[in-house]
């Protein structure tokens, strides 16, 4: 059986994948914030979904309860959900994935992913990620990025990944589409650990800027800025009133000298992920 339920096929402009995941490529809900961000501020419309049955434990990811009209109890699972749009700013559009990380069946939920991406005829993929670190909230969210393969790194400004260890399903997924050919980057952003519980608008906010930037779209972030602002300002009351944790900040802050993993320039990003995918669509 198809995995893939289909609720309409746009005919989409030369799109771009992009994907979230909640869990554990999500540190404090940056990943998925910043999605659901995009996807809002690009008017994205749910075209297909994922049965959810072979690839979650549901007693990890629980469906939920909701009543209508007071009387009737209805189960809502957890499928992740495909949506597109289009790119503000941008002579392209936008497939979103937006799901929980899923418990099974990786490789299988990959090819299903990748079907959907092939079929609409997806020219570049990017996932979001977030990660814990040693950085102090009082500095900007440092971005890193990733891609598959040299040539890409290059392209995009960003460096090829060589973590070697354990990954989430944004490495399995990256690897799944350099089988097909379809090129792929990850952007994650670094979010502070002593306040990995808390939701991060600041973490979601640098990806979403990254993001716009390596898509060469346009987002209005003032929303996302007012929060990010909100939130530092909670963090740093919470600080100042535990002198232990002010000194801990303070030593973070000194030993915070580590370079960006991508120094090229937001517009040489843009102009020259522009240039690579205008090249892509005349050797197809």
């Amino acid at each position: 059986m198809d995995a893939v339920t289909w609720h309409d096929r746009p005919s989409l402009r030369r799109p771009v994948l992009l994907a979230a995941f909640e869990g554990w490529n999500d540190a404090a809900d940056a990943a998925t914030t910043a999605a659901r961000y995009l996807a809002s501020s690009w008017g994205t419309e749910v075209f297909a979904t994922i049965d959810p049955e072979e690839f979650y434990d549901f007693t990890e990811v629980r469906p939920t309860v909701s009543l209508a009209d007071d009387m009737t109890r209805h189960v809502e699972w957890p499928a992740p959900e495909l949506s597109f749009g289009h790119l503000a700013g941008a002579d392209r559009d936008v497939v979103m994935l937006l799901a929980p990380e899923p418990q099974l069946k990786w490789r299988t939920f990959c090819g299903a992913v990748v079907g959907v991406a092939m079929e609409l005829g997806c020219e570049l993929a990017v996932s979001l990620g977030a990660l814990l670190n040693d950085t102090p909230h009082t500095r900007p969210t440092r971005v890193s990025g990733t891609a598959q393969g040299e040539a890409m790194a290059a392209v995009l400004g960003l460096t090829r990944s060589r973590y070697e260890g354990p990954t989430g399903i944004v490495g399995v997924l990256q690897e799944a589409l350099s089988v097909v050919g379809i090129p792929s980057a990850s952007l994650w952003a670094s979010v502070p650990h002593y306040v990995s519980r808390t939701p991060s608008p600041m973490a979601a906010l640098a990806l979403v800027e990254r993001c716009a930037t390596l898509l060469h779209a346009t987002v209005d972030t003032a929303e996302l800025a007012e929060a990010a602002e909100e939130y530092r300002q909670e963090v740093d009351d919470v600080v100042a009133a535990d002198p232990e944790a002010a000194a801990y900040v303070r030593g973070l802050e000194s030993a915070d000298h580590e370079p960006d993993l991508d120094e090229a320039s937001a517009d040489e990003i843009a102009v020259e992920a522009e240039r690579f995918l205008r090249e892509q669509g005349r050797r197809d």
